[in-house]
């Protein structure tokens, strides 16, 4: 308990010390919010003219495609908020040799990484999230309450933790690779699948996007629970709870262990 509350006091302090260097430049912090912002409205704009042409989309209507990518902009907004300096370590902190200011500080590694920096961008996929859940519920097309609720609020934390243990995974990489940027960019990438119902990919790709990297189960399967009454809680967000904690543990573990390989940088 006592070092629960040191971490605390410690991460109450980085915080501090990040926004003190956010408000020096204020203009870049809201181009990068209204640049966000614009980013997941082009992406439903997109939705509407696919569906100007479609009217369903693998029994799937536009409304509920609507809270499907709500529901993938918050856990994504999450872990886009709190975790992003991890990007950092597989772009350039070990082929810079600037991961030796961890290395000389008494603290976790993996939590020195993740409170340096938070990353205001993410508020922009925060609220757009927010704001098509809410359209979705006051519409009439998915009805939350009660255990459903809960269930919400704890699919949102593991997805954002699965969406942590992709980048952490592919960013230890870089320990032994040096860079692995590319790598990680590309798992990432496939994230934007599970926007959409996977039955209208093929079996290779639905694979790949359920089990090898699980982003299917961050927004596309556990919504599919609340609209949907004959999904089981067990099969979506119980699964998707379970790879959240495996996939951290074996993120963690590869980054552990890179971080026992790091060496600094040479000339």
């Amino acid at each position: 308990m006592k070092e629960i509350k040191r971490y605390a006091r410690l991460y109450k302090v980085f915080v501090a010390q990040f926004f003190k260097y956010i408000v020096q430049s204020k203009v870049d912090f809201l181009l990068g919010l209204m640049g966000f912002f614009l980013t997941q409205a082009a992406g439903i704009a997109f939705l509407y003219l696919v569906f100007e042409q479609i009217p369903a989309l693998a029994d799937w209507t536009l409304p509920q495609l609507i809270f499907i990518y709500g529901f993938a902009q918050i856990p994504r907004g999450i872990d886009h908020l709190f975790t992003d300096n991890i990007w950092l370590v597989a772009w350039n902190y070990i082929v810079n040799g600037q991961f030796d200011r961890y290395m000389l500080r008494p603290m976790n590694l993996f939590f020195q990484v993740i409170c340096e920096k938070l990353q205001p961008d993410a508020l922009g996929e925060l609220l757009v999230g927010t704001i098509l859940l809410i359209v979705s519920l006051s519409n009439g097309v998915v009805t939350i309450g009660g255990t459903k609720v809960l269930l919400l609020v704890v699919s949102m934390i593991a997805g954002a933790v699965i969406y942590t243990s992709v980048k952490l995974l592919f960013a230890s990489f870089a320990f032994w690779m040096k860079i692995s940027g590319p790598v990680l960019y590309t798992a990432y990438q496939l994230a934007d699948f599970a926007k959409y119902p996977t039955e209208i990919y093929a079996k290779g790709i639905r694979f790949i996007i359920t089990w090898v990297i699980p982003f299917a189960f961050v927004a596309y399967l556990p919504a599919s629970y609340f609209l949907k009454p004959q999904v089981s809680p067990w099969s979506t967000i119980g699964v998707e709870c379970i790879l959240a904690v495996v996939g951290f543990g074996i993120a963690y573990g590869v980054f552990y262990f890179g971080t026992k390989a790091y060496e600094s940088a040479g000339n």
